[in-house]
């Protein structure tokens, strides 16, 4: 028999230390957000499982945690992810014409971790524009994604840039089955050579050429230039390819420190991705701190395909990278059932100060405040003095 105490692996409290830095970037990047215009938006927590999963493939399916709805009958699931939410949110609950720009804060739940020390329980902040299919709604995300990071004071930012277009339009004249096509992109996303020859042995030759080139094509600048040498000139592959040169330009002149590449074959994450798509990395992280794009048809089956683009990031990743805050002034003062006493504590609280009250017996505990001054009674008042 287990000990009651004990979590399920992957699922672990947050202690108070981390507890105060994690609530202290939720706030900064729901500030951020709010900024450039986003409105706060919570969905539950769970729902109708063929909601949730919404245009978003197998990769979500098995990383969703599934039950039984008491009241209906009905199989429900627990999101893994908040975009599909929020993207019904838009299409049913607020119905609105032209730009709606949303953001959320909360935690999803996964089957499985996605490393070895991951969380099955993230914390997911993001945000989604809808309404608006140029490439002016593209580089907002990705601004607010990069100034996100940059609050949280996370240095050496790299800019990964790909498109899901590139891929459509190498396959677009190879008929595939969706198994044959997911080896494809699974093969891709690996790298993998020599399971790539053989998955694309019967293939056009023009096609399986250009299948090949992209496990080539991620770097520098180069690789655009090279794509547009070695890939088919198909109008969804110029297309990409132009509106990548377009978001580098810009990202380039408002992030001179960040450093941007590229790698077209990267297909990792949820299959709604529908156009350009990035991934941010961070030094001392060799996961994505931030994954996003554009996902146009992620609305469709809510009966209402809007443009949209967005990203995502989990705080309790984020946090162990974000630069430390310090701890928050406050007063120390005594414990005592003296009504002046009482009062003076009451009216230092309303005036937006924290005070620590010293138990009977606790004088030398420590806890997250910096109490940097003291309650003390000096000439029959009760006054606030540094220590």
């Amino acid at each position: 028999m287990s000990s009651a105490w004990l979590l399920p692996e992957h699922i672990a409290d947050v202690l108070p230390s981390q507890a105060r830095r994690i609530e202290e970037l939720r706030r900064e990047l729901l500030d951020g957000a709010r900024a450039y215009g986003f409105e706060l938006v919570m969905p539950p927590l769970l729902e109708h499982l063929d909601s949730l999963l919404s245009g978003t493939g197998s990769a979500l399916d098995l990383k969703t945690f599934k039950l039984v709805d008491q009241l209906s009958g009905r199989t429900l699931g627990v999101r893994a992810d908040t975009t599909s939410q929020v993207a019904r949110i838009d299409a049913h609950l607020l119905n609105r014409h032209g730009v709606t720009r949303l953001c959320y804060c909360g935690p999803v739940l996964h089957t499985r971790p996605d490393g070895l020390h991951g969380t099955r329980e993230p914390l997911q902040f993001g945000a989604e524009i809808y309404g608006h299919a140029g490439l002016e709604a593209d580089l907002e995300v990705m601004e607010l994604a990069l100034d996100a990071l940059q609050r949280a004071g996370v240095a050496k930012l790299t800019l990964d840039l790909g498109d899901a277009r590139i891929v459509r339009g190498v396959l677009a004249d190879v008929s595939l089955d969706a198994a044959s096509r997911d080896a494809v992109y699974a093969a891709l996303a690996a790298k993998d050579q020599s399971g790539l020859e053989e998955l694309t042995a019967s293939f056009p030759a023009e096609s399986r050429a250009a299948v090949l080139a992209l496990l080539r094509l991620y770097g520098g600048d180069d690789v655009l230039v090279a794509a547009r040498r070695e890939l088919p000139a198909r109008p969804l592959i110029t297309a990409a390819l132009d509106d990548l040169q377009w978001l580098t330009s810009h990202l380039r002149a408002a992030y001179p420190g960040v450093r941007i590449g590229f790698d077209l074959a990267d297909l990792s994450g949820y299959a709604y991705y529908s156009g350009a798509r990035f991934a941010i990395f961070a030094a001392g992280s060799a996961d994505a701190l931030v994954r996003g794009g554009r996902y146009d048809e992620v609305g469709a089956i809510f009966g209402r395909n809007r443009p949209a683009a967005g990203f995502s990031t989990d705080l309790k990743q984020l946090v162990v990278l974000a630069s430390a805050h310090p701890l928050r002034p406050a007063v120390r003062a005594p414990w005592g059932e003296d009504a002046s006493l009482r009062n003076a504590i009451r009216q230092l609280r309303e005036q937006g100060e924290s005070v620590v009250c010293v138990l009977p017996g606790h004088e030398h505990e420590g806890q997250e405040f910096d109490c940097d001054r003291e309650l003390v009674a000096s000439g029959g008042q009760w006054v606030v003095r540094a220590l």
